[in-house]
């Protein structure tokens, strides 16, 4: 599990990187300014938790037994491909009404954070 997790954060990291390069270059002369912003949002938080995920892989190596841990790896999968995917999606139709399935995807992140928390308070009991 945790070449997993490290294997994803570095395939999230890549994408996050490549569509901020392609927001920069590709798309500032076409979308107008609000719906970059969105666009940029979204490859900051992909960004923000492929890093988690890297941490998540790298304690994974010392707590492989954790289901809390797992459980807050796949929950920022989870929110990478809801909340940025979600901000992609609609900066790039227009589609406004996409917005309201952001949050399902905050949610994602804040509960993978909190059971993040959680993991490393309970250590090797869970």
């Amino acid at each position: 599990m945790p070449s997993l997790f490290i294997a994803l954060a570095a395939i999230n990291g890549f994408i996050a990187v490549g569509l901020g390069a392609f927001a920069a270059h590709g798309l500032k002369s076409r979308l107008p300014e609000d719906l970059l912003a969105i666009f940029q949002t979204g490859v900051q938080y992909q960004m923000y938790h492929a890093l988690a995920l890297f941490g998540v892989g790298l304690l994974a190596m010392q707590l492989s037994d954790s289901a809390l841990l797992r459980a807050s790896g796949w929950l920022f999968v989870v929110g990478i491909v809801i909340f940025s995917g979600s901000l992609y999606v609609l900066s790039l139709s227009g589609i406004r009404w996409l917005g309201a399935i952001t949050p399902i995807g905050g949610v994602a992140f804040l509960t993978g954070w909190a059971l993040l928390a959680f993991a490393m308070l309970a250590g090797r009991t869970l």
